[in-house]
């Protein structure tokens, strides 16, 4: 049993690790990439994890989150356009999704009002802020399912076969 360590301040990828028991030894062998000593430099945050050391932590820890928190927090791109999202249960996701649908279906008449001439005018530049923080809702909800079923299948609750086969099918 790997010691756990008594740091206050753990980064996602430590709390990652220590939950799944490994120590960093341990942990590199399942990642095969990347060194112990390179995975106590990301941990302890004296260096930032390249984006390939990111998508083999998600993979092999099961932890897609990574992907978006490292996209979110850490890329320089990301962080300007990349929302960052919490892994929440199916309820309050769809919830979250049926809340902002009905939003966007209550403004439709408004947007096509304000969008008709091409133009959006001083009166209208309210309207359509909310609006548009109406769809970034819905498309941050959507990144939420996106990563609840990417969690599931990466924990076996979800037929990895099945769910990839009903993807690609057109």
């Amino acid at each position: 049993m790997p010691r756990v360590s008594s740091k206050e301040n753990k980064n996602i990828y430590f709390k990652q690790r220590e939950k799944l028991g490994l120590t960093r030894e341990t942990a590199s062998d399942l990642l095969e990439t990347i060194a112990p000593e390179r995975i106590e430099k990301i941990e302890n945050e004296r260096c930032e994890p390249h984006p390939d050391e990111v998508l083999v932590m998600s993979e092999k820890y099961k932890s897609p989150e990574l992907c978006n928190y490292y996209c979110s927090n850490q890329c320089p791109i990301g962080r300007q356009y990349v929302p960052e999202v919490k892994i929440q249960n199916l309820s309050q996701i769809v919830l979250r999704l049926v809340d902002s649908l009905n939003t966007v279906q209550d403004n439709q008449r408004r947007l096509i009002g304000i969008t008709a001439d091409g133009t959006i005018d001083d009166s209208e530049i309210n309207d359509f802020v909310d609006i548009q923080n109406a769809l970034e809702k819905i498309s941050i909800t959507v990144e939420a399912l996106q990563l609840w079923s990417e969690q599931m299948v990466a924990n076996g609750t979800i037929n990895m076969e099945k769910y990839e086969a009903s993807k690609n099918r057109k």
